[in-house]
């Protein structure tokens, strides 16, 4: 995919090349033995705490089967792939392993902060026996750059109140609130693939929280059979997600959003949507308690008002 990233994308991606002028390390890390490391996990053990210049870890392709996790001392490092479907992490836990629960099930574990993800494949391909985390994010300032993330129920956590997240061109995928949490994040141009008839998102967006999920010019699209989705369902009573200029298919439900089988819920969740396209846009049939945007607030939703502060922290 060779559309235009984001304004705030491509800022700060900037700002990290004029930092790495200065002082760059790149780590190879290749399954076949060609690299220093054959596994990414050695490679992060490797890096410096809380560094101030960029270390990139270049992952040749492969298929990685690593539970991975990037601790919270670790910043300022890029996980580059040589090729999004051919660089694959994987792992395949599920939360009825040994009674394991969901937030343990994670294939990448990302703790640390000020860190970016490209061209590569983040998957748990457990068997459908329970919630499957792909990717769990708990660091602030994350970014995800034409990524795949594969999975059934729950495949990517958004796990932390406060954090922001961005995901550009990324593809991600799954079956039941596939994309939950209470972090902020933006995904723009994203392709959101439901697997199954069920909900795409589950927010937890805490109630003083005024962004929680947007996706910007994203497309969903289903599996032949599917025909019955909701773009989202409350995880949390404050739970926000809207829908920009988005094209949905045929599978996404009139209606459009969940109470979660709570009627309070209503009174609290905040789902709009703006210029939605396609046979799932359907505004005229939304759930009341739900919101179609006028152009003036849709203009509230740029990216300096949805990160606030990013550049200064």
């Amino acid at each position: 995919m060779k559309r235009m990233i984001g304004s705030l994308c491509f800022t700060v991606l900037c700002s990290m090349a004029i930092q790495a002028q200065e002082q760059q390390d790149t780590i190879v890390v290749a399954r076949d033995g060609t690299g220093k490391y054959r596994t990414i996990q050695e490679a992060v053990e490797s890096v410096r705490a809380f560094m101030h210049y960029t270390v990139t870890l270049y992952i040749k392709k492969g298929l990685y089967k690593e539970k991975l996790v990037i601790p919270s001392w670790v910043k300022n490092v890029q996980f580059i792939g040589e090729d999004a479907e051919r660089t694959i992490i994987t792992y395949d836990d599920h939360a009825n392993i040994n009674k394991m629960g969901t937030f343990r099930t994670y294939t990448v574990k990302v703790e640390g902060s000020e860190i970016t993800f490209k061209d590569l494949t983040i998957e748990n391909n457990a068997a459908q026996l329970g919630q499957a985390v792909a990717l769990h994010t708990e660091g602030d300032k994350l970014m995800f750059i034409n990524c795949r993330f594969l999975g059934n129920q729950d495949t990517v956590f958004t796990g932390s109140e406060g954090a922001r997240l961005l995901f550009t061109d990324c593809y991600i995928e799954g079956t039941t609130d596939f994309i939950f949490g209470p972090s902020t994040a933006l995904f723009e141009n994203c392709v959101i693939h439901s697997k199954r008839n069920s909900y795409i998102t589950a927010a937890s967006t805490p109630e003083h929280v005024e962004f929680g999920y947007v996706f910007k010019n994203c497309r969903l699209t289903a599996a032949p059979d599917v025909d019955k989705v909701y773009l989202g369902r409350p995880w949390r009573p404050y739970g926000a997600t809207a829908f920009l200029n988005c094209e949905m298919g045929d599978h996404i439900v009139p209606a459009g959003w969940h109470n979660w089988g709570k009627a309070e819920n209503e009174k609290t969740a905040r789902y709009s949507e703006y210029a939605s396209k396609g046979p799932g846009a359907n505004p005229s049939e939304r759930v009341k308690w739900s919101k179609q945007l006028t152009d003036k607030e849709v203009r509230t939703y740029t990216v300096e008002n949805i990160f606030k502060d990013w550049s200064n922290r």
